[in-house]
Formats: structure tokens, sequence, C-alpha cells
């Protein structure tokens, strides 16, 4: 599905406007497909999906926003082409960032909100920015390797000789080859400058989930206790994973946060 040069999976369902939408937000370097499981159980089972491409990345047109703050208005237009007066957000580390900074500019919008593999502030280390920006090959395995919890494949894996350490690999030097625009430093400069998560926090009504790997070195949950502090109240849900969580333990994720959106529904 295509709006307005942006590109939308719906998880192999058609778009309707009489169910409740949930909205999926990746991270850095990535696309929608990082959401594959996940978006297409909510699509079979009662919801709209949008499983977004963020511009400059994957099938999205466009260069790549250069901060949270943009990326959030971005998001809110798409849900305005889409005709969506409200939905659930769940975010992946930036794309955590983008759905809080939504949802505090357009309250009424936003029914929950899921962040997974997420803390605040985001900060990236000189060293990752420098590498991101110099020499993106290197930044990329940098990346992969701290995002995941292992180099031997977890019994969620499809079958004998799937790797995910390959496949996420595989999706960032992709989007590397679609948009050679330093992506992957942009999106870490844009992590690393958003100032205005804790008044952002302070703002959300709606409720919230923190999906957080045990194992993640990117976004360790010890760095988010203070986070979730920030919000009134929030559930927080613990998996024995890494920063890819949802490649690594794709249906434990998936009954997270598919049971935060059947509360909201």
């Amino acid at each position: 599905m295509q709006i307005d040069g942006t590109y939308c999976y719906t998880g192999g369902r058609p778009f309707s406007s009489l169910l409740p939408t949930v909205v999926f937000i990746h991270g850095a370097q990535n696309d929608h497909s990082v959401w594959a499981l996940q978006s297409r159980y909510f699509a079979h089972h009662g919801f709209n999906v949008l499983a977004v491409d963020l511009p400059g990345h994957g099938r999205s047109a466009g260069p790549a926003l250069t901060s949270v703050d943009a990326m959030a208005d971005w998001l809110l237009g798409v849900l305005d082409g889409a005709e969506v007066s409200e939905a659930i957000l769940i975010g992946h580390s930036m794309g955590s960032l983008i759905a809080l900074e939504a949802a505090h500019r357009a309250p009424h919008r936003v029914r929950g909100l899921g962040l997974v593999g997420s803390t605040y502030p985001m900060k990236v280390s000189d060293a990752l920015l420098s590498a991101a920006r110099d020499d993106e090959p290197t930044a990329i395995d940098m990346v992969n390797l701290w995002s995941h919890s292992a180099f031997t494949h977890k019994p969620s894996c499809p079958a004998p000789g799937f790797s995910v350490l390959g496949m996420s690999r595989r999706l960032m030097q992709r989007m590397s080859a679609l948009n050679p625009e330093q992506l992957f430093y942009t999106d870490f400069a844009a992590c690393n400058a958003y100032t205005n998560g804790e008044a952002a926090a302070a703002s959300v009504r709606c409720p919230v989930l923190f999906v957080l790997g045990k194992r993640d070195m990117m976004t360790p949950p010890r760095s988010a206790k203070a986070f979730i502090g920030m919000f009134g109240k929030a559930q927080t849900v613990q998996i024995d994973a890494g920063h890819a969580l949802m490649a690594e333990k794709p249906d434990e994720v998936l009954d997270a946060l598919h049971a935060f959106a059947a509360t909201r529904n």
C-alpha cells in the first residue's frame, strides 16, 4: 500500500476503516520487514496494519528525515493519508522515539504505545557515530553483532541453516545500497539529538507497554529504568534476547504486543 510515496505493509490483508489500526515503526537502517511475523499476525486477527517504511528506507521515496520530530510529523501525515483517526503505535528503537513524539504531538490520535528495545536518552557513542559517518560497512557489522544475544540460532528460527545475524546484516546492507546518503549516520544522529523524551513521556495519557531484551547491549534494560519512570504507569515485559528481539524471539514479542493491543481493541 502506497500513501503519498510512503510504503506501508498491510500484513497481506486489505486495509479496512472498520477495524482498529496498529502502526509498526522500524528502527535505524531497517524497514518494515523487521515486523514480518508480528504485522502479519495482527492483520489476520482483527486489526488494520500499517508497517511503514520511513522516508529513504525500503520502498518509501524521498531522503531520510534528519530528526525524530520530523519523523513524528511525517507519521501523523501518513495517518492522515490513510484516513486513520486513531491508532496504536508500536516502535522499535528509533521507531519507539518516533511513536512517543507522535503521541506527544497528537495525544487524541494514539490509543496505546508499544515501545520495543527502547530507552531515553538514546545516546550513540562518538565512536559509533564516526563509524556510521565514515565507514558504514564497519558500523553495520558492529551494530549487528551488538544487536544479537548470541551467535547460535534459537529454537524460534524457522528452519535449519537460517541465520538471524545474517538476515539482519543483509537488511542493513540493502538499506545502504538503496540509499547511499549516509543513512545509518542520519538515523543515529537523529536518535542522539532527540531531547524531548521526558516532556513527551509526561504528556502521555494512553496505556504504555515496554518490551525489552534482557541481553540488549544497544538499549540495555537498566538504561530504560529512568525512562519507564517518566510515565505515570507503564507495563514492562522482558524477553531473553538482544536488541533485535523481534527476530530472535518473534513469538514472545508477538504475544506481548498482541495481549497489550487486545486490551485497547
